[in-house]
């Protein structure tokens, strides 16, 4: 009901199912992305050799910053970065269940699910498989309060390694340290 309540709900919806419709209104975005990534082909353009970004993507710097990397470093460079955040997502899951704090736990695993889901978004309103939200590219997209929240993040993240490291070390030498075992 609340995605049809309301008539520019209703045109975001249909405008992400064919944006060939509204060209040049609410499908421009879209179009212009999906142009970006299949002008860059397999190797890409080169860095900054990238058209699109000059004032035909909008906002390509923030939320379609993939499309740009997908134009400037082709489908091998997409691949790169996907794999990029595939590494961070796995070892950020590996460092949460290492723990043995069930609260560094689901702390680690909201946190590194947070990022993935919000790449994940991201990813599929650049391509068109998902609508275009606005959800910025974690670690990459313009902006200090997405980039701020995810350093931070990834602070938690490696200050939980950490703790599982001192952990280990003194388990490993018989100690008592300032955990209770």
């Amino acid at each position: 009901y609340l995605a049809f309540s309301q008539s520019y709900r209703l045109q975001r919806i249909a405008s992400f199912m064919n944006p060939y419709d509204d060209q040049q209104g609410s499908g421009y975005q879209l179009i212009q992305s999906i142009y970006a990534l299949a002008h860059g082909g397999v190797t890409g353009t080169g860095f900054g050799h990238g058209i699109q970004k000059l004032f035909y993507l909008p906002e390509a710097h923030t939320d379609f910053i993939f499309a740009v990397i997908g134009e400037e470093f082709g489908f091998l460079g997409s691949c790169l970065v996907v794999f990029v955040f595939f590494v961070l997502v796995v070892r950020g899951f590996m460092a949460a269940l290492r723990s043995d704090d069930p609260f560094a736990i689901m702390l680690g695993t909201g946190i590194v699910s947070m990022i993935f889901i919000q790449f994940m978004l991201n990813l599929g309103a650049v391509t068109g498989l998902l609508p275009i939200t606005g959800v910025p590219l974690p670690f990459v997209s313009y902006g200090g309060s997405s980039l701020i929240l995810c350093m931070a993040s990834t602070g938690i993240i490696l200050s939980i390694s950490r703790d599982n490291y001192r952990r280990q070390q003194l388990q490993g030498s018989g100690r008592k340290g300032i955990h209770k075992e």
